[in-house]
């Protein structure tokens, strides 16, 4: 009896023993600080300078090619479709000399002769191209040309009047006067056309009038 109670009291004491030591602590992991590493500081990428454009070579221009030279015309004329030879005037001669009336006198007369050679020869060249045909359309064409060539040949036959009346005032000393004011009518103007009877100022004159007329 006593054994059973020591040995129920050693067990006893045995189990405080148990009880009195604290738990172990479980052992904890330090965290081990992983050190940062450092990365690589990224290099700034230098802007390289844009490349220019390569500059084209302005294509060579082609040499230009010199205007030829035109033939002078100081002594030439040119009155519409007629070109007249200048007069050469000399120091201080007087107006209408004998110079300057055969100068347009030999104007005059030449002028004169080449129209009524123009007048004679489509004459003749409408008799010889007269043909009937059948066409009516062709008919109507040649109809009009003819009718054109006889237009111009009538203002051919006017200024042939217009050009005996000159020379019959060359005749009669009138000549290059104005047959309204009685002043000269000017070299420079009868070059131009020289079947003038009126001097500038009249002709403008004339010319204003026709148009308040025609309104």
């Amino acid at each position: 009896m006593v054994e059973k109670q020591s040995i129920f009291a050693k067990a006893v004491a045995a189990a405080k023993k148990a009880v009195a030591k604290p738990a172990a602590k479980p052992a904890t992991k330090k965290a081990v600080a992983k050190k940062a590493v450092a990365k690589p500081v990224a290099k700034k990428a230098v802007a390289k300078p844009a490349a220019k454009p390569a500059t084209k070579k302005a294509a060579a221009k082609p040499a230009t090619k010199k205007a030829a030279a035109k033939p002078a015309t100081k002594n030439i004329i040119n009155s519409g479709n007629k070109i007249f030879k200048k007069y050469s005037s000399k120091g201080n001669e007087s107006y209408m000399n004998k110079n300057q009336i055969k100068h347009f006198k030999d104007i005059l007369i030449g002028w004169k002769s080449e129209l009524s050679h123009d007048i004679d020869k489509t004459v003749s060249n409408m008799q010889d191209e007269i043909t009937s045909y059948a066409d009516p359309n062709d008919r109507a064409s040649q109809e009009s040309d003819m009718a054109l060539e006889l237009r111009n040949r009538d203002r051919e036959r006017k200024l042939i009047k217009k050009i005996d009346q000159t020379l019959r005032n060359i005749e009669n000393d009138d000549y290059g006067y104005c047959e309204q004011c009685g002043e000269e009518i000017g070299l420079n103007r009868l070059q131009a056309r020289p079947t003038a009877t009126l001097c500038i100022d009249c002709k403008t004159l004339d010319e204003i009038r026709e148009k308040q007329m025609a309104k």
